[in-house]
């Protein structure tokens, strides 16, 4: 039988391992086995922190609509419900852009909320006296 020699494959194998842990600090960028283990990590990290990144940017959506709402008299709840009643299909990312950048247009939006609020509140009220 022929013998096996696989020392170009290791070597690439090593080489590409050790290229992706570059910028590591120490023993992790310098040695095989460590910087092997480092990189099985680092794509753990980077797997869960993608899915995180979607959670943690409606986060700050929802904390700057809210900002832009209790700057209006408002709350970021009675917003959204106000939105939901009043059938505006407008998303978080698009409502805290507007209510960083343009706040002139979030607050004709927050009137339209209120005055379904306002209008549910009273239709709600007649209805539970008849």
């Amino acid at each position: 039988m022929a013998r096996v020699k696989r020392a170009v494959n290791a070597q690439k194998k090593r080489r590409t391992v050790l290229e992706a842990a570059s910028g590591y600090r120490g023993q992790r960028s310098r040695l095989y086995r460590k910087a092997k283990e480092q990189v099985l990590h680092s794509m753990q990290y980077a797997y869960r922190d993608r899915r995180d990144r979607k959670g943690d940017f409606r986060q700050l959506w929802i904390t700057r609509i809210n900002a832009g709402a209790r700057a209006n008299g408002m709350t970021y709840n009675r917003l959204i419900q106000g939105l939901k009643l009043a059938g505006v299909e407008v998303d978080r990312k698009i409502l805290a852009d507007l209510a960083v950048n343009d706040p002139t247009a979030f607050a004709g939006i927050v009137k339209v909320a209120r005055a379904a609020v306002a209008a549910e509140g009273t239709g709600g009220a007649s209805a539970q006296a008849a």
